[in-house]
């Protein structure tokens, strides 16, 4: 890890820089090497209204792998753009400050920021300081009150609109987002199953988040036979975080008016739209009445205080459980982002860059 370099300059500072710049589409597979390079710039200059941060934590998600391909498909996010640093949310710490509301020191989380060791931004971009709470971890911001546990809680709470003793379906249960949707769909008394993609995985969800149920859909392959097991009453309520096949599945044993909140399909993001999987059973909404709907948190910002305030309370009285797969330094992106797509990791993936400078 790289540190700070004064410069002579009075009131700046200049830092050596690594960041992962995009310097090839990627059209179908895994990014690599080819694809992303770690360069090394230097980074002085701050404008008025603008921060310096020192990056202490990245959140890596299966949405960036979207703004890798270079076609706008509606998918997520604007694309990446060719020669300038890929971008994630993260958490920095002010090392320089030209706006009144933010001083050295102060721990910020910040959307869009280059995935990078340090970084420039204005003060009015949508930051977020994070004030120290008793049983409330800097590390929350990223992921229980961040895109993943929003995203969950948007998914159950909201457009799935759980009600108690309902049948609740949560695919890649594991990963980010369903680590938290299980729980809030437990917390509202409704019986919970997840699909993941490990025994470890597995027990992972029943002994620790307390579903009720959960199967490896690497050895239950047969999806169909897996769901009629499971759920002999039929599903009420499916967060989708894969598509593909288990959607496909899950229409078969949908109940009446069921609600299928669309919040990811992981299984289609390294293929090229003409070869993914097609859903072949849609009418069976028709004869259900069932409730399919695509969603993105950037919709539903107006609710966020109320998602807070909610998970909040729910992580100080222990209620809520965490999990991260911590990896160290701005090297280990690469690595990373394709440890998503291998169902090698359980709960949210983040990249340590840097420890905080202050006590």
């Amino acid at each position: 890890m790289t540190g700070e370099m004064a410069s002579h300059e009075a009131g700046e500072m200049m830092v050596e820089n690594r960041e992962w710049v995009l310097k090839e589409y990627v059209s179908e597979g895994l990014p690599t090497s080819h694809h992303l390079k770690l360069q090394t710039a230097k980074l002085s200059t701050v404008p008025d209204g603008h921060l310096m941060f020192r990056i202490l934590w990245i959140s890596v998600d299966p949405y960036t792998r979207t703004q890798m391909t270079g076609r706008e498909e509606g998918l997520y996010a604007p694309q990446f753009e060719l020669n300038q640093a890929a971008r994630a949310f993260a958490i920095g710490e002010v090392i320089q400050s030209k706006d009144v509301s933010y001083s050295v020191g102060d721990i910020v989380v910040i959307p869009f920021c280059p995935v990078a060791e340090y970084c420039v931004k204005p003060a009015d971009l949508f930051l977020r300081k994070i004030d120290p709470t008793p049983g409330v971890s800097e590390l929350d911001y990223l992921t229980a009150l961040g895109v993943p546990g929003f995203a969950a809680w948007v998914g159950i709470v909201v457009l799935g609109d759980p009600k108690p003793g309902e049948n609740v379906f949560i695919s890649a249960a594991a990963g980010g987002v369903g680590v938290f949707a299980g729980q809030l769909a437990k917390l509202r008394g409704c019986r919970v199953v997840g699909s993941t993609g490990s025994d470890e995985k597995v027990k992972f969800l029943k002994e620790e988040l307390g579903y009720d149920e959960a199967f490896n859909y690497k050895t239950e392959t047969d999806f169909d036979a897996a769901l009629a097991k499971y759920f002999p009453n039929g599903i009420d309520i499916y967060l989708d975080n894969v598509g593909g096949k288990m959607l496909e599945a899950v229409l078969n044993h949908v109940n009446v008016r069921a609600r299928i909140p669309l919040c990811g399909m992981i299984s289609q993001y390294n293929k090229v739209w003409t070869e993914r999987e097609g859903v072949r059973n849609l009418l069976n909404m028709v004869g259900k009445d069932v409730r399919m709907e695509g969603f993105m948190i950037g919709s539903y910002l107006h609710r966020f205080g109320e998602f807070m305030e909610e998970v909040i309370g729910y992580l100080k009285e222990g209620k809520m459980s965490t999990k991260q797969k911590i990896y160290h330094g701005i090297e280990s992106f690469l690595e990373s982002i394709c440890s998503l797509f291998t169902g090698s990791n359980a709960g949210k993936v983040v990249i340590q860059v840097n420890k905080p400078m202050k006590p």
